[in-house]
């Protein structure tokens, strides 16, 4: 990976983890991918990454559904869920296929960039 690439992904990588609302399995791929980095075993572990994110990323009806669970009401409340649903139609509105998380953005700008990462 040319070295701008791997900033790139190493950055976005760190945003992820640093996100509250990523999940365990993306942040033990994020932290073995960073360790896999300049080894022999990189490419191994950017296959299972790059899975692991198509994986975990949040398809904007998911999010939807997720807003109306009563999951996501113990989380948010009763007006974070409101805003949530809002902002979750908003989104399809605007042609957005992902949520746009703090975890789901960073899983999205390196999925933008697959077919140069592998």
């Amino acid at each position: 990976m040319e070295k701008a690439l791997l900033d790139f992904v190493i950055a976005k990588t760190q945003d992820l983890l640093a996100a509250p609302s990523a999940c365990q399995e993306v942040k033990a791929a994020a932290t073995a991918w960073l360790a896999a980095v300049g080894t022999e075993k990189e490419k191994e572990e950017t296959v299972k990454y790059v899975a692991e994110l198509e994986e975990d990323i949040m398809p904007i009806d998911g999010l939807i559904a997720f807003g109306q669970t009563e999951l996501a009401l113990s989380i948010f409340g009763a007006e974070g869920v409101k805003a949530l649903q809002a902002h979750a139609q908003e989104l399809k509105t605007s042609g957005a296929k992902y949520c746009d998380c703090p975890a789901c953005a960073p899983c999205k700008a390196i999925l933008d960039r697959k077919a140069e990462i592998l």
